[in-house]
């Protein structure tokens, strides 16, 4: 009796493991039907699991389960699951394959940036080539609430706002106006945010950037000294199946012009991209032109399925002539003839560089994989100004490892992580020089006169970081984060002079600046999420800020800048996944601001100036952002009109914020801050706007930008004036056999408003960068042959 009982117990048993209906199917590449080992399949029953070396995978089934498919590379899908019994072929495709045209159908936010407890932007080709598509700065200031771009003339000097974190000190007050600090730039996963924290982007060519993502807030948990955000570039890439030679021609007002000839070919295992472009313009003011060589290439293999290799060439030949700020009388009478210091010292900027970087991904497990990538660039630039001449020539390499974990922790706990660090170091040779007037041509360009200055600087910096997300029922979610980083600067002075004491080398080093993260997560059905999330960052001293100018020793009492964030927010899709939108409210102070302090010796001592912490800055702000998709149709005139908009209120304040500077007679003054608003913000920012697409071929869209009052003195007495600016553009598209064609126009502030590319924070009376105050054309033409 008892054998019988235990042979139907083992039958039922059998029975209830086999009723236990399992969803089984196949990941694919849908060009070459290849198939696709490690992908990660995630259902909303949290349940997790890859597929194999076949791409085959399989998953208990649940009701109205949904899948989610990724895999590096390519897009991620998405799948509602109707029968259990029926086998699943999931065709992935690329996810660069709309890359290289402008698509103006609806968007939706895909589940796995839903899973991402933070404020995060992604610009596409639409957002980038609703303009010319070579100024990042109109993408990034129509598109991204929150951020602000800057250029300091045709196509240089570009800086980035994030949140109200701006740039380093300057000797002039609480902005140094000159170069990018507190964020982070990569292209390509190559950094271009040097290894002293400095961040110049004269020699990126943004005509070729196909994807941009950008993280506001500090982000040190994973990218190490990022006290303001994030700013990820990726060129364009390869078609998969496809070769194809593509030239691009456009013309603009003063006398703009660009070339771009780029070849593409991808095959099943190998993609290679080459880009050249030739760029000029004249400047619509005096001593502004711009004139631009870019030489680019993406060579990408697949050597197995658990294998992908990527590289990046880059080099190119930038030179900008600047005109200088406009003071502000200047500026209001509309005299446009730039600022004579600058001229007469034939103010410009050349960069000639290289920059390469190879990376390399391996899955060694379903749950473990590792990708790393190794860089380096070579740089000569050459600057002056209204102050002199300078001569850099850094080298910068360095590397950048990261590990994807995942672990299925039980009945649908989900555990995912990466853990890595990144190392660079920049060796720099800078020399500065006087200018002096030319005796054989006194009317001309002053010519370079003795060195001010010789230094050798040697800047490292490193992270090591991990970040863990435990998936739970009911789509929950927690993360938590943590880097450690250090920067290290050495500078050697190269000058000698007779009789000083002072040292010749002098080092400052910046350890165990930890940036945790924290944060909470719930999706709701595959369309919604809501977080909660805390970050922390920091931004180290520079060169420029950590020696004392009159005795040439190290400023002891200098402390890196910190920030904490605390954020709260939603994104989604709503309205039948036609409106797709972000929402976030956050506070971000920063402490331990940098300031310059003037300090009189002696009474019959000339002042110097050093740098000190001085105070910090209480940024809340409000963030909108909304895509609607408001028709769609395969037989009508229009196939798409998708309006957009998004909107910044900022409340930024100094906060216990003092500055010292000398009067007249050498005294002392202190200038208290305390609760002004931060210079260089617009409380209000709002964009809007309108694309179309049509069925013939016809495209086109019209966008909107309403900018603030903006203060550009910390003391709150000078505000530049807000302004209007409305753009449009219009273009024709079709293909024909082999040929494919592209024809379009715009304009650019249709209503002739007076504005600015930049406001130079604190330098009285130099104030003002403008930009074109009459309405600007441009036209062009693609053609691209498809082999």
């Amino acid at each position: 009796m008892k054998n019988t009982y235990f042979s139907l117990l083992g039958i039922l048993m059998s029975v209830s493991v086999f009723c236990q209906t399992k969803t089984e199917g196949k990941i694919l590449d849908a060009t070459t039907n290849s198939p696709l080992s490690g992908a990660k399949i995630k259902s909303n029953y949290n349940q997790m699991t890859s597929s194999d070396e076949d791409g085959i995978f399989l998953l208990k089934c649940e009701e109205n389960m949904t899948l989610t498919i990724s895999y590096m590379g390519y897009e991620t899908q998405t799948i509602n699951i109707n029968n259990c019994n029926t086998y699943l072929n999931i065709n992935m495709k690329t996810s660069d394959n709309v890359l290289d045209e402008i698509s103006l159908e609806g968007e939706k936010v895909p589940i796995q940036d839903l899973e991402k407890p933070r404020s995060e932007v992604e610009l596409s080709v639409n957002e980038l080539k609703r303009g010319t598509g070579l100024f990042l700065d109109d993408a990034i200031n129509a598109n991204v609430p929150g951020v602000t771009m800057y250029r300091r003339g045709v196509s240089s000097g570009q800086q980035f706002n994030i949140r109200g974190y701006g740039n380093g000190v300057g000797f002039k007050g609480a902005n140094n106006n000159f170069d990018g600090q507190g964020y982070k730039v990569y292209l390509n996963n190559i950094p271009i945010t040097d290894a002293e924290g400095v961040t110049v982007m004269d020699d990126i060519d943004f005509g070729s950037v196909g994807h941009v993502d950008v993280i506001k807030g500090p982000a040190g948990s994973l990218y190490g000294l990022s006290i303001a955000g994030v700013v990820n570039l990726q060129t364009n890439r390869p078609k998969n199946g496809e070769t194809s030679l593509e030239q691009k021609v456009l013309v603009g007002s003063y006398g703009l012009a660009s070339f771009i000839t780029q070849f593409q070919m991808g095959q099943e295992k190998t993609a290679l991209m080459v880009n050249y472009s030739h760029q000029i313009a004249d400047g619509f003011m005096d001593h502004t032109a711009s004139t631009k060589d870019f030489l680019n290439m993406v060579l990408d293999y697949r050597p197995s399925d658990k294998q992908f290799i990527s590289t990046y060439f880059g080099y190119s030949n930038s030179y900008d002539e600047r005109g200088g700020e406009l003071t502000i009388d200047q500026y209001n009478d509309f005299d446009y003839s730039g600022n004579a210091r600058y001229i007469k010292n034939n103010a410009h900027s050349e960069v000639i560089s290289f920059r390469a970087g190879l990376s390399y991904n391996y899955q060694f497990l379903d749950w473990l994989g590792n990708t790393t990538s190794v860089f380096g660039s070579s740089i000569t630039s050459n600057s002056s100004s209204a102050a002199g001449w300078t001569d850099k020539n850094p080298n910068n390499y360095g590397v950048r490892s990261t590990f994807d974990l995942n672990f299925e922790l039980g009945t649908h706990f989900i555990l995912t992580g990466v853990a890595g660090f990144e190392f660079q170091e920049q060796r720099a040779q800078i020399t500065g020089y006087k200018m002096i007037e030319n005796p054989s041509d006194p009317e001309g360009y002053n010519m370079i006169g003795e060195t001010k200055s010789n230094q050798f600087s040697d800047s490292k910096n490193s992270s090591i970081f991990t970040e863990w997300t435990l998936n739970m029922p009911l789509d929950f979610s927690v993360t938590a984060g943590i880097s450690t980083s250090s920067m290290r600067i050495q500078l050697e002075n190269r000058l000698y002079i007779p009789n000083s004491t002072n040292p010749n080398v002098v080092t400052a080093n910046y350890t165990d600046l930890f940036s945790p993260h924290i944060a909470i997560n719930k999706v709701f059905n595959n369309n919604v999420s809501v977080y909660a999330s805390y970050s922390k960052g920091y931004k180290a001293p520079v060169s420029g800020n950590i020696v004392l100018s009159t005795s040439g020793t190290l400023n002891t009492g200098l402390v890196p800048e910190v920030g904490n964030q605390i954020e709260i927010g939603t994104k989604g899709n709503i309205l039948n996944n036609k409106l797709q939108y972000q929402f976030a409210i956050f506070n971000a102070i920063f402490k331990n601001k940098f300031t310059s302090v003037a300090v009189p010796l002696d009474i019959n001592t000339t002042a110097y100036t050093y740098i000190a912490n001085g105070g910090k800055q209480n940024n809340k702000g409000i963030e909108v952002l909304l895509k609607y998709t408001a028709y769609q149709s395969t037989t009508g005139f229009f196939s798409n009109i998708s309006p957009y908009a998004n909107t910044t209120y900022s409340d930024f304040k100094y906060d216990d914020f003092s500055y010292q500077s000398l009067n007249s007679d050498g005294e002392a003054i202190i200038a208290d801050y305390n609760g002004n608003a931060v210079a260089g913000v617009a409380p209000w920012v709002v964009n809007a706007g309108i694309d179309f697409n049509s069925n013939i071929g016809i495209y086109g869209t019209i966008n909107y930008e309403y900018r603030d009052t903006v203060p550009f003195t910390s003391d709150n007495l000078n505000y530049a004036d807000a302004y209007n600016l409305l753009n449009s553009k219009l273009g024709y598209r079709f293909s024909l056999n082999h040929f494919d064609l592209d024809v379009y126009a715009g304009v650019n502030n249709i209503t002739g408003t007076q504005y600015y590319y930049m406001l130079f924070l604190n330098q009285l009376n130099d104030a003002y960068l403008p930009a074109p105050y009459e309405a600007n054309f441009y036209g062009g033409v693609n053609l691209k042959y498809h082999f």
